[in-house]
């Protein structure tokens, strides 16, 4: 379910794809079955879209890579983190408006 500009990402290229990043990266932590995560699967492409060469914007199926949402204490979906030189630095938990994503993007974009 992600979307041209979002990055699919996985256990196996976590690391590389989110820690390591030299941009801020919003991964979002979700599952197929989530009707909450489907719902906010167009604010996070949009966010890709508007981000786009600023803030790396990706999508974690939490069914399919769990050693990650296991490490980061992913108990409830959709979680959104937002990442800066490899360390979380905010927490969205639940359906988000896009202006409160915005608001914390635009400070480290």
């Amino acid at each position: 379910m992600a979307g041209q500009d979002t990055v699919v990402v996985s256990d196996a290229d976590f690391k590389t794809a989110v820690l390591d990043s030299a941009e801020p990266v919003l991964v979002d932590f979700w599952a197929e079955w989530c009707q909450p995560c489907r719902m906010l699967t167009p604010t996070i492409e949009d966010l890709a879209k508007q981000y786009q060469g600023k803030i790396k914007i990706g999508k974690l199926d939490t069914d399919a890579n769990q050693d990650v949402a296991i490490r980061y204490g992913i108990t409830a979906i959709p979680t959104i983190l937002l990442f800066q030189n490899g360390e979380v630095v905010k927490k969205f938990v639940g359906l988000t408006p896009k202006r409160q994503f915005e608001a914390v993007l635009n400070e480290v974009s």
